[in-house]
């Protein structure tokens, strides 16, 4: 019997403060050791999600779903160009299709991947301790469910 852990990726949309090679040794130390037997949902943002989309497309073999709180169309172009150069290694997008995208439109979509996962992955920003990503990890927690914090 194989286990396959689904893993909501959260976290900050600003990453300019450190370079890219760093997010990527934080990737290697925090994310492939549940690759193997993961599949991934990320939102799709820019920032963490983008970086974490390439990142798991580029160095792994997992499941990716991609989970936007309107639809891909209507994310940052960043984000939008990420999603393009990973399709092919994207299981499945869900667009949740939310009248206007707003804070509480953000917040639905990380409440919808904690409940479609069974544990959540967080990259808040160091000393930021409000935001949608601990949103996102308080509601996994309350949800019982396990979750790993990486400040970045």
């Amino acid at each position: 019997m194989i286990l396959i852990y689904r893993v909501t990726i959260t976290g900050t949309r600003s990453t300019e403060h450190r370079p890219l090679t760093e997010y990527a040794d934080l990737f290697t130390r925090f994310l492939s050791p549940f690759a193997p037997s993961a599949h991934f949902y990320i939102g799709g943002a820019k920032g963490i999600d983008s970086l974490s989309l390439l990142w798991l497309a580029d160095n792994t073999n997992s499941g990716l779903t991609i989970v936007a709180p309107g639809t891909v169309d209507q994310q940052p172009a960043e984000a939008r160009q990420a999603i393009t150069r990973a399709r092919d290694r994207i299981t499945e997008i869900v667009e949740l299709k939310a009248p206007e995208l707003n804070a509480a439109s953000y917040h639905a979509r990380n409440r919808w991947m904690v409940d479609h996962t069974s544990m959540t992955i967080g990259f808040p920003c160091h000393g930021r301790l409000r935001s949608g990503t601990w949103q996102t990890l308080e509601y996994t927690l309350e949800q019982g469910k396990p979750h790993v914090v990486v400040p970045i």
